[in-house]
């Protein structure tokens, strides 16, 4: 098996308590028919929610990536990322414990209103 898909299965069973409460966040969408896939890989990488549809990925960021070291890989990701044609945003595990409204309203203006009709 995939040492990416093996690693990518190990984190949807322990995600972080930002992670699971972003994927909360992300059900009306959900609801509304929009596939996001948690912990994903591509490429090289696992990325911690996408929508391969849109093109879309959130990553969800612990205080590991806000040191020298974490900023320059977030970058060098993020860079490999786009040049796949995704765009990448970011939120702080603080932003969605902490300010769960706020985050909410990002997601609307990046995804805009969530259709429950459908």
């Amino acid at each position: 098996m995939d040492d990416q898909t093996t690693f990518a299965r190990k984190l949807r069973r322990d995600q972080t308590p930002a992670e699971r409460r972003f994927w909360v966040l992300l059900l009306p969408w959900r609801t509304a028919g929009w596939h996001f896939r948690r912990q994903a890989p591509i490429g090289p990488f696992v990325v911690d929610f996408v929508c391969k549809r849109e093109k879309l990925i959130f990553e969800i960021d612990g205080d590991s990536h806000y040191f020298d070291e974490g900023i320059e890989r977030d970058i060098a990701r993020t860079a490999y990322l786009r040049r796949l044609g995704y765009t990448v945003v970011r939120f702080s595990n603080d932003n969605v414990l902490d300010s769960d409204e706020g985050v909410f309203e990002a997601l609307r203006r990046v995804l805009g209103e969530p259709d429950l009709r459908s």
